[in-house]
């Protein structure tokens, strides 16, 4: 059995006639969180979505597990263990937040078991206990990208794409959530790809680290090396 739960290779993908990615590369250990870092259009964000379906990749090879699953559709992949927390916090604003989550399992059968875990992301999530019966569009941005990382979480996921969690967040709430972040990955063993636009927190949050740029690979490496690399200070730190 392989060390790595996510193996990407030559990963390519296209939005019409614009090629948005070309040959990336990653890989993801199994309990680890590795950043997907790089400027805006640069690619990371097509790079999760190719990974979980979204979108079709043009060329390459995905394997989770050891298993292929570029050709698979979104909810197979979610079955796999693999899901996404999409960029901007999408969750279901008409419903209540215990909807959301209970829509977080749809892939799951067993009703008890699904009370269980509403509980537990509960406690990883205390606001959404007391916010449970509230329309999600009654939430504040933090308590929404809480909701939707919880409504993740409600497949039992064993690998969660996590896309720029701290969007729109002020400094205080990002803390929070990179907080919990770390503490699914160290108690729980849950392996995450991060991407995020905050270069040096995200540097400091994960293991291993791939820069993006024009949709390309072009450095990568442990977090901490490329934290104190004087080109990646000078590109993303202002250092």
């Amino acid at each position: 059995m392989s060390d790595n739960l996510l193996q990407v290779r030559g990963l390519s993908a296209s939005y019409g006639p614009i090629q948005a990615l070309h040959d990336v590369s990653l890989d993801v250990p199994r309990g680890s969180i590795v950043a997907l870092l790089g400027s805006n259009g640069a690619g990371k964000s097509t790079t999760l979505n190719a990974i979980s379906r979204l979108i079709e990749p043009s060329a390459g090879d995905i394997r989770f597990d050891g298993e292929p699953i570029r050709r698979l559709h979104s909810d197979d992949i979610v079955r796999r263990g693999l899901v996404q927390v999409p960029e901007g916090r999408q969750v279901f604003k008409d419903m209540s937040v215990r909807e959301n989550l209970e829509l977080g399992a749809y892939v799951r059968s067993s009703r008890s078991e699904v009370a269980e875990d509403i509980d537990r992301v509960c406690t990883t999530f205390p606001r959404l206990r007391e916010r449970a019966e509230q329309r999600a569009t009654t939430l504040s941005g933090g308590e929404q990208q809480m909701l939707a990382i919880a409504r993740a979480l409600m497949s039992r996921p064993r690998m969660i794409l996590l896309d720029e969690p701290s969007m729109g967040l002020s400094p205080l709430l990002v803390e929070q959530i990179f907080e919990t972040i770390q503490r699914l990955n160290r108690e729980q063993g849950l392996t995450i790809l991060l991407v995020e636009q905050d270069v040096r927190l995200a540097l400091k949050a994960s293991n291993y680290a791939y820069i993006l740029e024009n949709g390309e690979v072009s450095l990568h490496g442990p977090s901490g090396q490329l934290l104190n690399d004087p080109a990646v200070r000078r590109a993303y730190l202002g250092m």
